[in-house]
């Protein structure tokens, strides 16, 4: 997800995007479900936040 100003939001093992490319998103909104896609061992969210095209720790956004 392009939040605009070089951050950018990657969610992944998702079971089903609510939300398509280029739809605006709302404060609390549901854009995704969580899955078990891939190599997993249950469900679960794989999030990133990158900035500037460099990964940065989520936590500091939480």
């Amino acid at each position: 997800m392009d939040h605009g100003n070089g951050v950018i939001t990657r969610y992944g093992h998702l079971s089903m995007a609510e939300k398509k490319p280029g739809d605006r998103v709302k404060r609390g909104e549901v854009i995704a479900r969580v899955g078990t896609t891939g190599r997993t061992t249950g469900p679960h969210l794989h999030y990133e936040i990158i900035v500037g095209g460099t990964p940065v720790d989520p936590k500091k956004f939480m």
